[in-house]
């Protein structure tokens, strides 16, 4: 018997180092395991959440008029639902409306620097001005990057407008982030010229959103399609075809979007106005779209774009208002100017009644 026992301690031993080797695989196996589950979760959930946010989510957003809230979403959420991308498919559709928000967001800034800078010079705040400047170029920076995001997600998910066919369009939805693909890649731009500053922006993205919103219905889209390309024909020298001319297509469009009551073909209006230096048509069509709201309410299912396209005439307004007088526009008083002239009332010689 003693025998047996001391001829067992050297499979014993033996097989200690097996039972780890054993244990270690089955570990190996159940923690692979776990990874492969957990990956399975990940996508399915980052799955659910792109289909959740492109299909009610922004929808939801575009029937509001929040748009502060709407600026807080975009950068809250974009890091969460953009990682989504690490586990499946990259959510292209879904960052160009991520970034065009969040590059509003910093714009929005940048024009309360200007406006800072504005009241600086009228108070004659030399230095004043020169750090809200600074501030501003900074804001705009920012703003181009995170535009220039959204056109990189809007060219992976519809291809390259500068070559290739229209895409097809899924419905109405597919059809407005194809719209707000075209404004990003116009508004990177602008803003990389606001900023004096190069950030990647290639300087002929104007000239290929313009030929790109060829392939949207204009009518359905309140006249914002032809105002988008109309405005490149006016900013860039050489841009307008034959026989075209950019403000009057300007002001049909400004027409439409009036009666579709949503606006935002003035903002555009407003812009090019701006650039050619006429102040008489800016302060126009800032009065025109003051009007409009009074006679037109906004589109329920596009609430947002409107309040958008108010927000950033407001802004126009601002800027003359703070260059002249050294304040904002006055509360209720959209579409009225500093040196308005009063109008002639009729009054009545009390005399002659005597």
């Amino acid at each position: 018997m003693s025998q047996l026992r001391n001829s067992s301690r050297p499979a014993t031993s033996w097989m200690r180092p097996v039972r780890g080797l054993l244990a270690a695989v089955a570990a190996s196996v159940l923690l692979s395991g776990c990874g492969v589950v957990n990956n399975m979760i990940y996508k399915t959930t980052g799955d659910v959440m792109q289909g959740f946010s492109r299909n009610h989510t922004v929808p939801f957003l575009m029937q509001s008029d929040d748009l502060a809230m709407g600026c807080a979403m975009s950068e809250a959420t974009a890091p969460l639902l953009m990682s989504f991308g690490r586990v499946t498919d990259e959510p292209d559709q879904l960052a160009v409306m991520l970034y065009l928000s969040a590059g509003g967001c910093a714009d929005e800034q940048a024009r309360e620097h200007e406006l800072a800078a504005l009241a600086a010079l009228h108070a004659m705040n030399g230095n004043a001005a020169q750090d809200a400047m600074i501030r501003q170029k900074r804001a705009h920076t920012l703003a181009s990057q995170r535009y220039f995001r959204a056109w990189q997600h809007f060219k992976a998910h519809y291809g390259d407008p500068a070559v290739g066919e229209c895409p097809g369009f899924d419905d109405d939805m597919d059809e407005f982030i194809y719209m707000a693909g075209l404004l990003s890649g116009l508004q990177a731009l602008n803003a990389q010229i606001q900023s004096t500053s190069s950030t990647g922006v290639p300087t002929n993205i104007g000239s290929i959103a313009a030929r790109a919103t060829s392939c949207l219905d204009n009518e359905k889209w309140w006249g914002a399609p032809m105002a988008l390309r109309a405005t490149v024909w006016a900013m860039i020298p050489g841009a307008q075809p034959e026989g075209e001319n950019a403000f009057e297509r300007l002001a049909i469009a400004g027409d439409q979007g009036e009666a579709a009551g949503v606006r935002l073909a003035h903002v555009f209006h407003a812009l090019a106005a701006m650039n050619k230096g006429d102040e008489a048509m800016v302060r126009q069509v800032i009065r025109d779209h003051a009007e409009s709201l009074e006679t037109t309410p906004s589109n329920e299912e596009w609430r947002f774009v409107d309040a958008l396209a108010t927000d950033m005439i407001v802004a126009v307004s601002d800027r003359l208002w703070v260059e002249n007088t050294g304040h904002r526009t006055p509360l209720g008083q959209l579409g009225s100017f500093w040196d308005d002239q009063p109008e002639n009332v009729e009054t009545m010689d009390l005399d002659d009644l005597l």
